[in-house]
């Protein structure tokens, strides 16, 4: 059983929530190791379609790298997959969703921004502060914010270290909706429950397609260039029975393959 996180099994989605509410969620090695192999394993089952992550409490969704855990002098290793499992996870195509139920600091940030949806509670609070202990945002977070929103925006973030509150960083753009705090899990699975009306495969290679794209510099690399899944996406029954349950008027029964 996972010590520093929960993974709970609902139908095709799967929800972690990390669960170390005595250091507001913070991750060290071994947390972030443990998230590691729960996303492996989401990654690997073709039952598993669609995750949420959030933290465990009222107060954090994750405060980040563990700072009293680094200043205790034990070494500082990551998975390669990234800041718990996610922020360098770039080969997966399943979707992943933030439920970011209170301050997401640094790494935490780091965390959200990887996701594709993030939904916040109205108590989420977004900042990179590493600046201001003598460290960087190096989970992804200095790339990602700059190519998710207008650059000197983005650049006003990482060089203050400045706290985003929930309202604001839906008027930027950072997160798709704000809720009420006791509303996040509903709206969560609701965004969710969205995407699963979809068929998976045609999911995985949308999201394959939009974000390898972004590595290619004109438009025309990008809609020339070769992705694995669009050609699976082709092959799967899922193809022909989308145009079928259409034509006869039924809700499509998909199968993921």
């Amino acid at each position: 059983m996972p010590e520093f996180c929960k993974a709970d099994r609902d139908g095709p989605v799967l929800v972690v929530t990390i669960n170390r509410p005595e250091v507001l969620n913070a991750l060290h090695p071994p947390a972030n190791n443990e998230l590691a192999g729960i996303f492996d394993e989401f990654e690997r089952d073709p039952d598993l379609w669609i995750a949420i992550i959030t933290g465990v409490g009222d107060r954090a969704f994750c405060a980040g790298n563990d700072l009293k855990y680094q200043a205790s002098g034990k070494a500082i290793t990551l998975p390669e997959t990234g800041f718990a499992g996610l922020t360098s996870r770039f080969e997966n195509v399943k979707p992943v969703i933030a439920a970011v139920n209170g301050v997401a600091m640094g790494g935490g940030f780091e965390i959200a921004l990887a996701c594709d949806l993030i939904i916040a509670s109205e108590r989420a609070v977004f900042a990179v502060p590493e600046p201001r202990v003598g460290l960087a945002a190096l989970a992804g977070g200095l790339h990602r914010l700059p190519r998710q929103l207008p650059l000197k925006v983005a650049m006003g973030i990482i060089l203050t270290g400045r706290r985003v509150a929930a309202q604001e960083a839906l008027q930027l753009g950072i997160v798709n909706e704000v809720v009420s705090h006791d509303e996040l899990m509903k709206a969560a699975r609701r965004w969710a429950d969205q995407i699963l009306e979809c068929a998976p495969l045609s999911v995985r290679a949308s999201k394959e397609c939009a974000l390898k794209g972004l590595e290619h510099a004109s438009i025309r690399e990008a809609m020339t260039a070769h992705y694995d899944h669009i050609v699976a996406m082709f092959k799967s029954e899922d193809f022909t029975e989308g145009p079928r349950a259409f034509a006869e008027k039924r809700p499509p029964q998909w199968k993921g393959r």
